[in-house]
Order: C-alpha cells, then structure tokens, then sequence
C-alpha cells in the first residue's frame, strides 16, 4: 500500500483530479493549459521546477528545507484566505454590542461563494498597503480579472453578518481615509457654493460644485483609486436584500412593511443626566462601554451608547435622573443618502427606498436620479448625463434603467455611531466577501494583560 501511494502515477492521478475539480469550481477551462505543466512535475520532469533545489539529490540542506517549508506555507495560506476563511478584526464601536472592538473573527468565504481576486499580483497576506510603509501599493493592476464568483453555500440572507469592501473607497485620499473621500468632496462643495451665495455670485449646480472640489482636491493631496477587492473590508448586518423595500421611522426599521426583527444587543444613543454626581467607572466598565465612548455634556451629563438593556440597568442607579434615547425627528435634513435636498431624510427617519436588484428596471428623472446615480456610473460603469431634455447613458437619452447586479443595505447595529448605508448607500454584490462566522479571539484594549482577554467571547458563534 505504501508502494502504491508513493508511485507515481498515483500521485499525478490524484493531483490532476483536484486540479481539474478546481477548474470546473472556478469555472475557467483555460487552466486545462496547466495540466502539462503537472505532468512533467510528476512524470516526465523534464523542466527543474523547484529551481531552488539540488537536481538528483535526495538529501537536501537545512536552508533549501526552510525555503520548502516557507514556500508551502504561503501558498497555502494564501489559497486558504482567498478561497475559503479569512481573519478580520473589529477596529471600531459600529457594530457593538453584538461585537465589540477587539473581536478577532473568521470570516466564511464559501458561504456566498468567494470572489476571484480582481487584482490578483498581489503582496502576500497584504490587503492594500505593503507592510512597515503608509502609502506603498501592496498590488499591482497590470493584471485585472472582472467579477466572477465562484459557487458556494448560499446566498446573504436577511440580518447576515457581512464584511464587504468598503464601496465608497474606489477613490482615497491617501493618508486621510475617514471620512471617506466623496464626503469631503460633498464638504467643500457645499463650502464652495456657500461662498459663492456669501458674496452675491451666480449659483451653479451642486455637481458643478463638486466638480470644483475634485479640482482642487487632485491639484492639493495624493488623490488615488482602488480596485474593488483592494478597498476597506467593512462589517455590518444586511437588513435589505435586492428588491426589498426600507423606511425607517424614529429608529424602527421596516422591510417590506415589517418591523424588523428584534436585535437584542442593537445600540441608540442616549443622554443619562445624574444629580451633578459622576457615575462609577466600574459600572460603565460591567456594561462595557468603552472609554471612548463615554461622552460627557456637562458635569451632569452624559452621552453613551447603550442598549435597552444597558439603558434600564443605568435607570436604576441611585444618582440617574434620566436616560433619554436621542432621536433625529422626521423632517429633518441630514447629510444622509441620496444627499438631496428632495429626500428630508436621517439616520433615524429615511424611505421608503427600494433597493435595486438584478433585472429590474427604474424610472429616471431628476428627482429620482440621486437614488441611483452610483449604482449606473461607479458600480456598473456607465456614463451619465444630465441635459436640459433629459438624462443620457452612454450618449442615449433613457427613461428607464435596468440593473445588471444585485444590491444590499448594510447597517451596523450601533445605530447611532456607524457608518454605514445611510450614509454611502447600497452595497453591490461585487463587494460581498464573505460571512461572519465566529470570534475566536477578544481583547479589550482599554485593559491590560491578561485581563484584556474577554474569555467569555472565545469561540462564540455570530448572530
């Protein structure tokens, strides 16, 4: 038996069934050019592959051991991150409490089915910077592949935690990532057009405002763009899947005119106003608010995030007088998506919204334009005009648009301190990278040694 699993022939057999196997997973049948290549590794080996090696010689040294070893391991490793599980880590408070700042988690690439890479000359284990540097790129787009998905387990479902690419990082400004760079651009807009208002000059159009702010940005800072799988991985929870229809009022959620189903751990803010006394430190440390969270108004005054649970359990307090939820009523205007003086919407008041999905199709006009903007020019590559007889896409004056890709709206569930779909819009289904499956680590950053460890969030699955 030993015989017969050293031969060969078996060894070939066997590595060209996997190989043909991945193939028809990936679904490129120019990889069937690779089994040449296989052949000689293992039957004919007329060309010195492992060139690192002593041709002919069995015992190799130490140093050629070590390269062996590493070569495998990277290569394995990165076939592992790309095409089946990935580590991320938790770096900001969106999503508490359901996870808190400091999870280390795995992220399930089969259960959507992972992406081929878009870029795939790429550093190893690097997203998008190289390692030790700030600005250097970690890849190289002289090699670009279009979107394609490989199979997997099943599809987003409603209230999946997802980790996507960040879909307002196709352009940064390096160095200053947050807030994004269409904010900023929308920021010096408005400062342009208030300028022009302050000192009696004719009025242009918002986006000729923003065209300005472009210009002014391209010609000041290192303005750059990213592909799609070299963006920010962001995590959130999937409340609307493509087609499904949103409004939220005062904090409430409803999909397909339905309240959305309880999350036990979902964060609002709340201002707790006490006797003029402070609240005991370790009380807030039992809830687990972290110290960056714990804003303070007055002497008397404190802004935190907390749950409903979190905030009946600071009701109690002897010196709490009251723990109020901060709510954005209706009407009024916040720099929300679609970002349009037509749309009175905030983070707790917006909708109805209709998410796009794959072959549907959507009335254009200048009112309904902000909704979709995005979707047809940055997600699905074409070029739109605004005339004074209509809109043109592609030089063709349209009425109607039908969407080639499906679209989901991600919010965190922290809902008053995440940035998240409320405030860049959807996310395409070329930006989903996979589900949360599990923390296998926690560390709270505001302690120290091993008590930094949260030994209750080990292994603990995600909901």
């Amino acid at each position: 038996m030993k015989e017969f699993l050293k031969n060969k022939w078996f060894k070939f057999s066997l590595a060209a069934i996997i190989y043909l196997l991945m193939m028809i997973w990936i679904g490129n049948f120019w990889l069937v050019l690779g089994l040449p290549i296989l052949f000689d590794v293992y039957i004919s080996k007329k060309v010195h592959w492992a060139f690192w090696k002593k041709r002919g010689v069995k015992k190799q040294g130490f140093i050629v051991e070590w390269i062996d070893a590493l070569i495998f391991a990277v290569v394995a490793a990165t076939l592992i991150r790309m095409f089946f599980i990935e580590a991320y880590t938790i770096p900001t408070s969106s999503m508490e409490k359901s996870m808190l700042v400091g999870d280390y988690l795995f992220v399930s690439k089969m259960a959507y089915g992972p992406k081929v890479p878009n870029t795939p000359l790429s550093f190893p284990f690097a997203h998008h910077t190289m390692p030790g540097t700030k600005s250097t790129k970690s890849y190289s787009e002289l090699i670009q592949w279009p979107y394609h998905r490989l199979a997997g387990f099943g599809d987003v479902e409603r209230d999946d935690v997802v980790v996507f690419n960040f879909p307002a990082g196709d352009t940064i400004w390096v160095g200053n990532e947050n807030p994004d760079y269409h904010s900023i651009i929308r920021g010096y807009g408005q400062q342009f057009k208030a300028d022009d208002m302050s000192k009696g000059r004719l009025l242009q159009s918002d986006h000729a405002y923003q065209n300005m702010a472009r210009k002014f940005m391209k010609q000041r800072y290192d303005i750059r763009s990213r592909p799609v799988d070299k963006r920010e991985n962001y995590i959130k929870r999937c409340v609307g899947l493509p087609g499904d229809t949103l409004i939220s009022k005062d904090g409430q959620l409803f999909v397909n005119g339905k309240a959305q189903a309880a999350i036990e751990d979902m964060q609002y803010k709340y201002i707790v106003k006490t006797n003029g006394t402070t609240i005991n430190p370790r009380i807030l440390d039992d809830l687990n608010i972290a110290l960056a969270d714990r804003g303070r108004r007055s002497a008397s005054e404190y802004e935190l995030p907390l749950s409903n649970a979190k905030a009946e359990e600071l009701k109690k307090l002897n010196n709490v007088i009251s723990v109020t939820r901060v709510l954005y009523p209706l009407g009024m205007y916040e720099e929300v998506f679609p970002f349009s003086r037509d749309y009175n919407w905030n983070r707790d008041n917006f909708g109805p919204l209709v998410l796009p999905k794959e072959g549907a199709s959507v009335t254009l006009s200048k009112k309904t334009l902000p909704l979709y903007e995005r979707a047809i020019t940055a997600y699905e590559g074409n070029k739109l005009e605004v005339k004074e007889d209509g809109i043109y896409i592609n030089g063709k004056l349209a009425e109607t648009y039908t969407f080639k890709m499906n679209y989901y709206w991600m919010m965190g569930d922290n809902r008053h301190m995440s940035a998240d779909s409320r405030y860049w819009g959807y996310v395409p289904e070329d930006h989903i990278v996979g589900k949360a499956s599990f923390v296998w680590l926690s560390l709270d950053k505001d302690k120290s040694f091993l008590s930094k460890i949260r030994w209750n969030r080990i292994f603990k699955g995600i909901e």
